[in-house]
Protein backbone atom coordinates (compact mmCIF):
# COMPACT_ATOMS: atom_id res chain seq x y z
CA UNK A 1 0.00 0.00 0.00
CA UNK A 2 1.39 3.39 -1.04
CA UNK A 3 0.44 6.75 0.45
CA UNK A 4 1.50 10.29 -0.48
CA UNK A 5 1.34 13.40 1.67
CA UNK A 6 2.65 16.85 0.81
CA UNK A 7 4.24 18.41 3.89
CA UNK A 8 6.89 20.91 4.99
CA UNK A 9 6.64 23.20 1.97
CA UNK A 10 4.81 20.71 -0.26
CA UNK A 11 7.54 18.10 -0.22
CA UNK A 12 5.72 15.03 -1.60
CA UNK A 13 6.58 12.21 0.78
CA UNK A 14 5.71 8.66 -0.28
CA UNK A 15 5.18 5.95 2.31
CA UNK A 16 4.75 2.21 1.88
CA UNK A 17 4.32 -0.40 4.61
CA UNK A 18 5.54 1.92 7.34
CA UNK A 19 8.65 3.11 5.49
CA UNK A 20 9.42 6.38 3.74
CA UNK A 21 10.17 5.60 0.09
CA UNK A 22 11.07 9.09 -1.10
CA UNK A 23 10.64 12.78 -0.37
CA UNK A 24 10.40 15.41 -3.10
CA UNK A 25 11.85 18.90 -3.21
CA UNK A 26 9.97 21.45 -1.11
CA UNK A 27 8.92 24.79 -2.61
CA UNK A 28 9.89 26.80 0.50
CA UNK A 29 12.94 26.69 2.74
CA UNK A 30 11.64 27.92 6.10
CA UNK A 31 8.39 27.60 8.05
CA UNK A 32 8.09 29.41 11.40
CA UNK A 33 5.65 26.81 12.72
CA UNK A 34 8.00 23.87 12.20
CA UNK A 35 10.97 25.90 13.33
CA UNK A 36 9.15 26.56 16.61
CA UNK A 37 7.67 23.11 17.19
CA UNK A 38 10.37 20.82 15.75
CA UNK A 39 13.45 23.05 15.49
CA UNK A 40 13.61 22.67 11.70
CA UNK A 41 15.69 25.64 10.52
CA UNK A 42 15.80 24.68 6.85
CA UNK A 43 13.23 22.61 4.98
CA UNK A 44 14.86 19.94 2.84
CA UNK A 45 13.68 16.58 1.47
CA UNK A 46 15.62 14.92 4.29
CA UNK A 47 13.87 17.08 6.90
CA UNK A 48 10.47 16.20 5.40
CA UNK A 49 11.30 12.49 5.39
CA UNK A 50 12.46 12.64 9.00
CA UNK A 51 9.35 14.51 10.08
CA UNK A 52 7.22 11.85 8.40
CA UNK A 53 9.10 9.17 10.31
CA UNK A 54 8.37 11.11 13.51
CA UNK A 55 4.65 11.20 12.69
CA UNK A 56 4.60 7.48 11.94
CA UNK A 57 6.54 6.58 15.09
CA UNK A 58 4.65 8.77 17.54
CA UNK A 59 1.18 8.93 15.98
CA UNK A 60 1.05 5.80 13.84
CA UNK A 61 0.24 7.71 10.67
CA UNK A 62 -0.01 5.49 7.59
CA UNK A 63 0.22 2.39 9.80
CA UNK A 64 -2.23 0.08 11.61
CA UNK A 65 -1.15 1.82 14.84
CA UNK A 66 -2.82 5.11 13.84
CA UNK A 67 -3.82 7.18 16.88
CA UNK A 68 -7.26 8.71 16.42
CA UNK A 69 -7.33 10.72 19.62
CA UNK A 70 -4.83 13.42 20.47
CA UNK A 71 -4.52 16.76 22.20
CA UNK A 72 -4.34 20.16 20.59
CA UNK A 73 -1.38 20.50 18.23
CA UNK A 74 -1.62 24.21 17.40
CA UNK A 75 -3.93 26.78 18.93
CA UNK A 76 -5.67 27.73 15.71
CA UNK A 77 -5.49 24.83 13.27
CA UNK A 78 -8.28 23.78 10.94
CA UNK A 79 -9.00 20.61 12.92
CA UNK A 80 -8.86 22.44 16.26
CA UNK A 81 -11.32 25.02 14.94
CA UNK A 82 -13.74 22.41 13.63
CA UNK A 83 -13.52 20.51 16.91
CA UNK A 84 -14.47 23.66 18.81
CA UNK A 85 -17.19 24.46 16.28
CA UNK A 86 -18.98 21.19 16.97
CA UNK A 87 -18.54 21.50 20.73
CA UNK A 88 -20.05 25.02 20.62
CA UNK A 89 -22.89 24.11 18.24
CA UNK A 90 -21.62 26.37 15.46
CA UNK A 91 -21.44 23.43 13.05
CA UNK A 92 -23.03 20.01 13.33
CA UNK A 93 -20.35 17.96 11.58
CA UNK A 94 -17.29 17.99 9.36
CA UNK A 95 -16.12 16.44 6.13
CA UNK A 96 -12.39 15.96 6.39
CA UNK A 97 -9.68 13.43 5.49
CA UNK A 98 -7.56 10.81 7.21
CA UNK A 99 -4.66 8.65 6.10
CA UNK A 100 -5.74 5.06 5.72
CA UNK A 101 -9.36 6.12 5.18
CA UNK A 102 -9.68 9.04 2.72
CA UNK A 103 -12.73 11.27 3.11
CA UNK A 104 -14.47 10.97 6.49
CA UNK A 105 -17.70 12.52 7.76
CA UNK A 106 -18.26 12.81 11.49
CA UNK A 107 -19.85 14.81 14.30
CA UNK A 108 -17.31 13.56 16.86
CA UNK A 109 -15.07 16.51 17.80
CA UNK A 110 -12.38 14.29 19.34
CA UNK A 111 -12.18 12.22 16.17
CA UNK A 112 -11.87 15.34 14.02
CA UNK A 113 -8.88 16.47 16.06
CA UNK A 114 -7.43 12.98 16.25
CA UNK A 115 -7.53 12.54 12.49
CA UNK A 116 -6.56 16.05 11.47
CA UNK A 117 -4.07 17.29 14.03
CA UNK A 118 -1.04 15.94 12.14
CA UNK A 119 -2.42 15.84 8.61
CA UNK A 120 -0.76 18.05 6.01
CA UNK A 121 -1.72 17.83 2.34
CA UNK A 122 -2.92 14.26 2.00
CA UNK A 123 -2.72 13.56 -1.74
CA UNK A 124 -3.51 9.84 -1.86
CA UNK A 125 -3.96 7.00 0.57
CA UNK A 126 -5.09 3.39 0.70
CA UNK A 127 -7.37 1.67 3.19
CA UNK A 128 -5.90 0.40 6.45
CA UNK A 129 -8.32 -1.94 8.20
CA UNK A 130 -7.41 -0.91 11.73
CA UNK A 131 -7.81 2.77 10.92
CA UNK A 132 -11.18 2.17 9.26
CA UNK A 133 -12.40 0.28 12.33
CA UNK A 134 -11.07 2.94 14.69
CA UNK A 135 -13.01 5.59 12.81
CA UNK A 136 -16.16 3.46 12.75
CA UNK A 137 -16.24 2.86 16.48
CA UNK A 138 -15.78 6.61 17.04
CA UNK A 139 -18.88 7.40 14.98
CA UNK A 140 -17.10 8.40 11.82
CA UNK A 141 -18.35 7.47 8.36
CA UNK A 142 -15.69 6.61 5.79
CA UNK A 143 -16.95 7.63 2.37
CA UNK A 144 -15.23 4.87 0.42
CA UNK A 145 -13.65 2.19 2.64
CA UNK A 146 -12.90 -0.04 -0.33
CA UNK A 147 -10.35 2.37 -1.83
CA UNK A 148 -9.98 5.24 0.69
CA UNK A 149 -10.51 7.82 -2.00
CA UNK A 150 -10.47 11.51 -1.23
CA UNK A 151 -13.59 13.19 -2.60
CA UNK A 152 -14.81 16.12 -0.53
CA UNK A 153 -17.77 16.88 -2.80
CA UNK A 154 -19.10 13.33 -2.52
CA UNK A 155 -18.47 13.52 1.23
CA UNK A 156 -20.51 16.69 1.46
CA UNK A 157 -23.32 15.09 -0.56
CA UNK A 158 -23.35 12.16 1.87
CA UNK A 159 -23.46 14.53 4.83
CA UNK A 160 -26.35 16.48 3.32
CA UNK A 161 -28.26 13.27 2.57
CA UNK A 162 -27.77 11.95 6.09
CA UNK A 163 -29.12 14.76 8.21
CA UNK A 164 -26.25 17.22 8.49
CA UNK A 165 -27.46 20.79 7.98
CA UNK A 166 -24.57 23.09 8.97
CA UNK A 167 -21.25 21.38 8.43
CA UNK A 168 -17.65 22.21 7.59
CA UNK A 169 -15.70 20.86 4.63
CA UNK A 170 -11.95 21.17 4.14
CA UNK A 171 -10.84 21.73 0.54
CA UNK A 172 -7.49 22.34 -1.11
CA UNK A 173 -8.64 23.69 -4.48
CA UNK A 174 -11.00 26.39 -5.70
CA UNK A 175 -12.99 24.11 -8.00
CA UNK A 176 -14.13 22.04 -5.02
CA UNK A 177 -14.99 25.16 -3.04
CA UNK A 178 -17.16 26.52 -5.86
CA UNK A 179 -18.85 23.13 -6.28
CA UNK A 180 -19.70 23.14 -2.57
CA UNK A 181 -21.43 26.51 -2.91
CA UNK A 182 -23.58 25.07 -5.69
CA UNK A 183 -24.33 22.03 -3.53
CA UNK A 184 -25.57 24.31 -0.75
CA UNK A 185 -28.41 25.49 -2.95
CA UNK A 186 -29.19 22.04 -4.33
CA UNK A 187 -29.31 20.34 -0.93
CA UNK A 188 -30.61 23.24 1.20
CA UNK A 189 -27.70 23.06 3.63
CA UNK A 190 -25.10 25.51 4.94
CA UNK A 191 -21.48 24.54 4.29
CA UNK A 192 -18.55 26.17 6.04
CA UNK A 193 -15.77 26.00 3.47
CA UNK A 194 -12.27 25.86 4.96
CA UNK A 195 -9.45 26.27 2.46
CA UNK A 196 -6.32 24.35 3.45
CA UNK A 197 -2.92 23.42 1.98
CA UNK A 198 -2.72 26.57 -0.16
CA UNK A 199 1.04 27.00 -0.60
CA UNK A 200 1.65 27.70 -4.30
CA UNK A 201 -1.96 28.55 -5.23
CA UNK A 202 -2.13 30.82 -8.29
CA UNK A 203 -3.26 34.42 -7.95
CA UNK A 204 -6.43 33.79 -9.94
CA UNK A 205 -7.37 30.72 -7.90
CA UNK A 206 -6.59 32.56 -4.67
CA UNK A 207 -8.98 35.36 -5.63
CA UNK A 208 -11.74 32.88 -6.53
CA UNK A 209 -11.23 30.90 -3.33
CA UNK A 210 -11.34 34.01 -1.15
CA UNK A 211 -14.66 34.90 -2.80
CA UNK A 212 -16.39 31.68 -1.70
CA UNK A 213 -14.59 30.36 1.41
CA UNK A 214 -15.47 31.04 5.03
CA UNK A 215 -11.98 30.40 6.42
CA UNK A 216 -8.62 29.97 4.73
CA UNK A 217 -5.21 28.99 6.03
CA UNK A 218 -2.45 31.21 4.71
CA UNK A 219 0.19 28.46 4.54
CA UNK A 220 3.11 29.96 2.58
CA UNK A 221 0.90 31.58 -0.06
CA UNK A 222 1.97 35.03 -1.22
CA UNK A 223 -1.29 35.55 -3.11
CA UNK A 224 -3.55 34.71 -0.16
CA UNK A 225 -1.64 37.21 1.96
CA UNK A 226 -1.82 39.92 -0.70
CA UNK A 227 -5.48 39.50 -1.60
CA UNK A 228 -7.19 38.58 1.67
CA UNK A 229 -9.43 41.11 3.40
CA UNK A 230 -10.46 39.17 6.50
CA UNK A 231 -13.01 39.91 9.18
CA UNK A 232 -10.75 38.20 11.70
CA UNK A 233 -7.19 36.91 11.73
CA UNK A 234 -5.66 34.46 14.19
CA UNK A 235 -1.89 34.23 14.31
CA UNK A 236 0.65 36.33 12.42
CA UNK A 237 3.20 33.86 11.08
CA UNK A 238 0.96 31.25 9.40
CA UNK A 239 -2.44 32.80 10.18
CA UNK A 240 -5.97 31.60 9.62
CA UNK A 241 -8.33 34.17 8.15
CA UNK A 242 -12.06 34.32 8.81
CA UNK A 243 -13.74 35.73 5.69
CA UNK A 244 -17.43 35.61 6.60
CA UNK A 245 -19.45 36.23 9.75
CA UNK A 246 -19.84 32.46 10.18
CA UNK A 247 -16.11 31.90 9.77
CA UNK A 248 -15.42 34.74 12.18
CA UNK A 249 -17.80 33.20 14.73
CA UNK A 250 -15.94 29.90 14.57
CA UNK A 251 -12.49 31.42 15.01
CA UNK A 252 -13.61 33.67 17.85
CA UNK A 253 -15.13 30.63 19.57
CA UNK A 254 -11.83 28.82 19.08
CA UNK A 255 -10.03 31.76 20.67
CA UNK A 256 -12.14 31.30 23.80
CA UNK A 257 -10.76 27.75 24.12
CA UNK A 258 -7.08 28.71 23.82
CA UNK A 259 -5.46 28.65 27.24
CA UNK A 260 -2.56 31.01 26.55
CA UNK A 261 -3.03 34.80 26.84
CA UNK A 262 -4.63 36.56 23.88
CA UNK A 263 -4.42 40.08 22.53
CA UNK A 264 -7.78 41.22 21.13
CA UNK A 265 -7.68 44.51 19.22
CA UNK A 266 -9.26 46.23 16.23
CA UNK A 267 -6.99 47.21 13.34
CA UNK A 268 -6.70 46.95 9.57
CA UNK A 269 -6.08 43.35 8.50
CA UNK A 270 -4.10 41.37 7.58
CA UNK A 271 -1.18 41.91 9.97
CA UNK A 272 1.86 40.06 8.60
CA UNK A 273 5.24 40.92 10.18
CA UNK A 274 7.80 40.19 7.46
CA UNK A 275 10.28 38.60 9.83
CA UNK A 276 7.74 35.97 10.94
CA UNK A 277 6.55 34.69 7.54
CA UNK A 278 7.53 31.45 5.80
CA UNK A 279 10.31 31.90 3.25
CA UNK A 280 9.98 32.26 0.36
CA UNK A 281 6.30 32.97 -0.08
CA UNK A 282 5.00 31.27 -3.22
Amino acid sequence: MTHTMEMLGRSAVKVKEGRVLEAGEPVIKYCPLFAKVHGIKEITPEAAAENMRFRMKHHGMFTPRRKLEMGVFVGFGASESMMTGIMRGIIDGAVTVCDGAGTVITANPDLIQGMGGYISGLAETEPIAETLEGIRIRNGHVLSPEDARIDQIAGARWAAANGFKRFAVTVADVQSAEALRRLEDEAAVSIMIIGVHLTGISRGDAARLLAVADIVTSCASRHIRELVRPLVQVGTAVPLFGLTQWGKELLVARAAEVETPLLINTMPLPVLPESKQPRPLV
